[in-house]
């Protein structure tokens, strides 16, 4: 039987786009549509309620793993594991982290600080069938690093090899806020074609595609069809609408710089 999971990652201490995805989602469970939720992490940062956005995904018990700005804000750091360009950038990230470590409690730096790294589902048909099983693998920016960037446009034998070498037929990761799916067909030692899954889950809280709106996927896997058909695995990017402006706003009247709600409202 398939199972859907809805996976979404990079809130960035957006409480309402978080709100409204989680809204999306919960109508999607209540019709039994979604099976289990979980988070790729970067829950904080560049927006004004990372309290509140940690305390909503604790209160429901969604399974987090985490993020490379979880991590520096969970130790205190000033360093947010960000590849910023220009010193421009480099300035507004020293400012975002400082008020993000600065604006969260203990109780958040500790959830931040207890976060794994990565999530491994395995996924069996059942036992009278004879079908292998279907790994999936959640990271933020890949197995190798946490932090590091899997754009589109990386080529496809880089994240095979990623993939590969973490025993994942099915990848999912977020930290470069623009969503992508790729399947990527692969010979195995025996000369047979079978599929991996490479599917970027886009941002909650900070798109960077142009589209404001919240991003997540739902994901269906079919563990009775074998890796070799590449339909064992569905993907569906959903778009949220939420109130762009409450966020936007709410940087504004803060200290964080005028240029992260501008970013909101642009999706950049």
């Amino acid at each position: 039987m398939p199972t859907t999971l809805a996976v979404f990652s990079d809130v960035h201490a957006n409480l309402p786009a978080l709100e409204a995805v989680l809204r999306d989602i919960d109508i999607r469970l209540g019709r039994g549509e979604v099976h289990a939720v979980y988070c790729l992490g970067d829950l904080v940062g560049y927006a004004t309620w990372p309290n509140e956005v940690v305390t909503s995904v604790q209160e429901r018990g969604i399974p987090t793993i985490a993020g490379n700005y979880d991590e520096g804000v969970g130790l205190g750091s000033d360093d947010c594991g960000c590849a910023y360009v220009t010193d421009e950038d480099k300035a507004r990230g020293a400012e975002s982290i400082a008020y993000t470590n600065d604006a969260v409690t203990e109780a958040t730096r500790r959830y931040l600080r207890s976060l794994p790294r990565h999530i491994r589902l395995t996924l069996g048909a059942p036992r009278d069938r004879k079908a292998e099983s279907i790994e999936v693998l959640m990271v933020h920016g890949s197995p190798r690093r946490i932090n590091e960037y899997l754009f589109e446009d990386r080529p496809d034998d880089l994240i095979l090899k990623r993939m590969t070498q973490a025993g994942a037929d099915v990848m999912l990761y977020g930290h470069t806020h623009k969503p992508y799916h790729k399947a990527l067909a692969m010979e195995t030692e025996d000369g047979q074609t079978v599929y991996r899954h490479a599917i970027n889950t886009g941002s909650v809280g900070k798109p960077k595609d142009g589209d404001p709106r919240a991003c997540y996927v739902l994901l269906t896997i079919n563990p009775e069809r074998p890796t070799s058909d590449r339909g064992y695995c569905q993907v569906e990017f959903v778009r949220v609408d939420y109130d762009v402006e409450e966020a936007a706003r709410s940087v504004e009247a803060s200290p964080l710089p005028d240029e992260f709600a501008r970013m909101l409202r642009e999706a950049r």
